[in-house]
């Protein structure tokens, strides 16, 4: 082999060589990209199903808020809650904008044209000096552990409102004033920004009667 040959086949193989590590290059980058994409989409996958995780937790807390809420207005033996301020024919108690101290969470409705209490009380506000919601339990007694592991970051809240009540077909100026309660609860997940709000329409039991 002449050393002209040899000269051409020494930088064909350089030339060889030099294609393969650019190609293991382009592999090695398109590796990690996709290492990288697999990455973020599985941290993406456990932040959504954390944060679906944390909102069926509000959702549930908030469902346990209404269940207090119909407890307080029910009374039981052992809990009587405030029972006996929820009589169907009586708004006492009940004031504009929610009362406070004994009365807590015990709203008049709103007038004709103004927006409903429930959307212009701050339900998450726990300050007792400017609070308008009931914490769970406060009245029933009902225990609720919170702020620890998979537990709600807070107890929830609710407030029960006043609305008039009239039988289909009796005219409301005629007829003894009876009154049905709008509850409106709010739940909070394992972080205090994750929030349900839930609504439910509670008549009071007649005594000694059905629901």
């Amino acid at each position: 082999m002449t050393l002209a040959t040899k000269t051409l086949a020494t930088k064909t193989r350089r030339r060889e060589s030099g294609a393969v590590l650019l190609i293991a290059l382009c592999l090695l980058i398109v590796i990690l990209l996709l290492g990288a994409a697999a990455a973020q989409l599985a941290l993406q996958g456990e932040r959504t199903a954390r944060g679906e995780r944390d909102r069926q937790m509000a959702f549930q807390a908030a469902e346990e808020a209404l269940m207090d809420a119909e407890n307080d207005i029910e009374g039981g033996p052992a809990a009587p809650g405030r029972s006996a301020t929820f009589a169907p024919d009586s708004a006492q108690g009940f004031v504009s904008g929610c009362g406070t101290g004994a009365d807590l969470g015990l709203c008049l409705g709103a007038g004709e044209g103004e927006p409903p209490v429930w959307q212009s009380v701050d339900l998450a506000d726990a300050a007792p000096e400017t609070a308008r919601s009931v914490p769970y339990g406060a009245f029933t007694g009902a225990a609720m552990p919170t702020g620890e592991g998979l537990l709600p970051f807070r107890r929830p809240r609710y407030i029960i409102e006043l609305l008039p009540f009239a039988q289909e077909g009796e005219a409301a100026a005629d007829a003894a004033p009876r009154y049905l309660y709008r509850v409106t609860a709010i739940g909070f997940g394992a972080r205090d920004g994750t929030q349900v709000v839930l609504q439910s329409i509670y008549r009071k039991r007649p005594q000694g009667g059905d629901k």
